[in-house]
């Protein structure tokens, strides 16, 4: 719940975040895309860096007697960075409501299966084993390259970098 709370308030407010600190949609989107490229890379490479994992002070506050569920649990390995970037974009692309009520529609799909793969993390690390596991997430990883690449590519087209100059 706290990490649906967390991205369902960045889909919401994210756009006016960026309005309010004047940042552009484009500057966010290279950010962004930037951002989920080296996601991207650590989950091709399985090489966890800053952004995908915890750190040591984390995991010393997650070792204590208590409730992971809120830290590190839904933050930031759930909503973390990527995931609060990918939502805001995401939105920022929306020009009608019905295009916000589906990517909102989509968040509640990922949460659901989110939830779904947490509770059945045993018998599908069973079912598919280490390297059924990895080849999954490089997979993931590839797309979520794609993915990212075509955010920054978005966000150079937006800020018009490379427009040609006029004879």
């Amino acid at each position: 719940m706290v990490a649906k709370l967390v991205l369902l308030l960045f889909a919401l407010a994210g756009n006016w975040l960026l309005d309010f600190l004047h940042v552009s949609l484009a500057a966010f989107r290279i950010a962004g895309g930037v951002l989920l490229l080296l996601l991207a890379i650590d989950l091709v490479f399985a090489h966890p860096t800053g952004l995908s994992s915890i750190t040591a002070s984390e995991e010393h506050e997650a070792q204590r007697p208590g409730d992971i569920a809120v830290f590190p649990l839904a933050i930031p390995l759930i909503a973390g960075p990527g995931s609060m970037t990918a939502i805001v974009l995401l939105m920022g692309q929306t020009g009608t409501e019905l295009a916000q009520a589906t990517v909102l529609a989509m968040l509640a799909a990922c949460f659901g299966a989110t939830y779904l793969a947490l509770i059945l993390v045993d018998p599908l690390g069973r079912l598919l084993g280490v390297t059924g596991t990895n080849v999954v997430a490089r997979i993931s990883g590839v797309l979520l390259a794609a993915f990212a690449v075509q955010f920054v590519l978005d966000g150079l087209r937006e800020a018009d970098l490379f427009a040609r100059a006029s004879p």
